[in-house]
């Protein structure tokens, strides 16, 4: 796919140094949060399964739900393809995924059971067919969002408080994990203090990789995008800036046929929103 690499190159360094707006924050001693302009709705395309998240590809959307997947065209929003899984069956609770190569891979665990037990769950996104399930276990936390770089899987876990969660572990133990092709554990990354406190008792419940090597991440239910990038030295990932967004957390992806758009959803209304990327 072809990037504007350039442009993209200046977007984030603007994301990097804007000026606060849309947010209050609190006083404290620490720098104040770089807060950049929201970005505005270019596109609604109703979609009664948007409930988790949207990835998209070339051509068209998929509309995710726990145990369902709508797919539409992105010229008319046509629905084109759906998904069911059985109820009382093994999918539970579907999360993010993306779309690659011709297959959809979403992040899917038993929540809100405990122990959480987590899968990568894979669609042939021409006939919907199931295809894979990559099982993770338990251990790191409830799979929310995977996405793909230099040759390698990441995948977020997530904690989240009694009762839905592990006892002694709270949203400050989730944990961004990267994996090599064969989904061997090469590295794993907290997030920021001032993150985790934004994500209201909640966690990370949406990220994707720009091209240039920023991470975007949605919390659970706030009106806003994290732009966080890998540490040059330990293992706690660095904030960069807040984008305010209409769409309200939950399963976000970048459009690859054009690199300007971001995508998300908004489950009270049960759409699909294309935004511009400032």
């Amino acid at each position: 796919m072809a990037w504007r690499r350039s442009s993209l190159a200046g977007l984030f360094l603007a994301l990097a140094i804007g000026t606060p707006a849309g947010i209050a924050q609190k006083t404290t001693d620490a720098p104040p949060l770089p807060i950049r302009d929201a970005w505005a709705v270019v596109r609604r395309y109703a979609a009664p399964e948007a409930r988790q998240a949207v990835a998209v590809d070339a051509t068209h959307f998929y509309a995710i739900d726990n145990r369902r997947i709508g797919k539409y065209e992105k010229a008319s929003g046509t629905k084109v393809g759906a998904w069911q899984g059985p109820e009382g069956g093994p999918f539970i609770h579907l999360n993010s995924g993306v779309a690659i190569d011709g297959r959809l891979y979403c992040a899917h665990s038993n929540y809100p059971g405990v122990p959480m037990v987590s899968s990568i769950e894979v669609w042939d996104t021409g006939t919907l067919r199931h295809v894979q399930s990559i099982p993770v276990g338990t251990g790191r936390g409830s799979a929310t969002w995977i996405d793909r770089r230099d040759n390698a899987w990441w995948v977020m876990y997530a904690h989240y408080p009694a009762p839905n969660g592990e006892p002694g572990k709270g949203p400050e133990y989730s944990v961004l994990v990267r994996y090599d092709p064969e989904w061997r554990e090469t590295g794993a990354w907290a997030f920021p203090k001032t993150v985790v406190a934004r994500w209201d008792g909640m966690s990370s419940s949406g990220g994707v990789w720009t091209p240039d090597g920023r991470l975007l991440t949605a919390g659970h239910h706030a009106p806003e995008l994290h732009v966080l990038r890998l540490p040059a030295a330990g293992a706690t990932l660095v904030l960069e800036a807040i984008v305010p967004v209409e769409s309200e957390g939950q399963g976000i992806a970048l459009d690859p046929s054009d690199p300007t758009r971001f995508w998300s959803i908004q489950r009270r209304t049960a759409k699909v929103l294309v935004s511009a990327m400032r």
